[in-house]
């Protein structure tokens, strides 16, 4: 099993490598997010030792846990959705945050960081397609919401935007959720907001990765492709 995770995360990495080079970028541009959620310890180490660095993590708890016990270092991501009193858990512990949807958030996240002496890195959510299942601020309000924790939270850095798209069968059918997402990312960059600087677009994940990386992500988000099929116990 152990070398089935590694052998898939090269797999993975490999395709990451291909797909930049087959749309002109540099493979480099693109980090690949190991999303560990719900997997033991045991197989964050098996790909440790094969150079893996860049975790993902959906619950707080869950990332403290790992973080704690892990043999090494590493760089776990906050993705999934953060509640205001989950905050502390992890303020310290992750090396940014993808899922910031709302000033309520900003501000419990400004509030730990203060006490803390920190200036945590973070993303915005945006709920690009609209979908009611599905949190992040929509693409209207992103700037503004962008413009409005700048402004008022000095120890937060924001870093780019994150989305996650429609579960498809086809991953064509995202293409344009994703080209929308660059687009904004770039449209926001263009308005030099102070302490922002849309370095990170962090979209795809495993069915449909490759059509984010062409359409411009920076980060990719992959779990099943790695490790498998999930359980609900870790």
């Amino acid at each position: 099993m152990s070398e089935n995770l590694v052998e898939n995360y090269r797999a993975v990495r490999e395709k990451i490598d291909e797909t930049c080079k087959a749309c002109g970028r540099d493979p480099k541009e693109v980090t690949l997010i190991a999303v560990s959620k719900l997997k033991p310890l045991e197989d964050i180490e098996t790909l440790i030792k094969a150079d893996v660095n860049d975790f993902g993590e959906n619950r707080p708890q869950e990332l403290k846990k790992k973080f704690d016990e892990v043999s090494v270092p590493v760089r776990f991501h906050q993705i999934g959705h953060l509640q205001t009193n989950k905050v502390k858990y992890i303020i310290n512990k992750t090396v940014l945050i993808h899922s910031v949807d709302s000033y309520k958030l900003a501000q419990v996240i400004e509030k730990e960081a203060a006490k803390r002496d920190l200036f945590p890195d973070v993303l915005i959510e945006v709920n690009y397609a609209g979908e009611e299942s599905k949190y992040g601020v929509s693409k209207e309000e992103a700037a503004d919401l962008i413009k409005e924790i700048s402004s008022n939270f000095r120890h937060i850095h924001i870093k780019g935007l994150m989305t996650i798209a429609p579960n498809v069968d086809d991953p064509e059918k995202n293409r344009e959720i994703f080209r929308g997402m660059h687009e904004l990312l770039l449209d926001i960059k263009s308005q030099n907001i102070d302490n922002v600087d849309m370095s990170i677009l962090s979209m795809g994940m495993t069915n449909d990765y490759t059509v984010a990386i062409e359409e411009g992500a920076t980060m990719v988000r992959i779990g099943t492709a790695i490790f498998g099929e999930r359980t609900e116990q870790i």
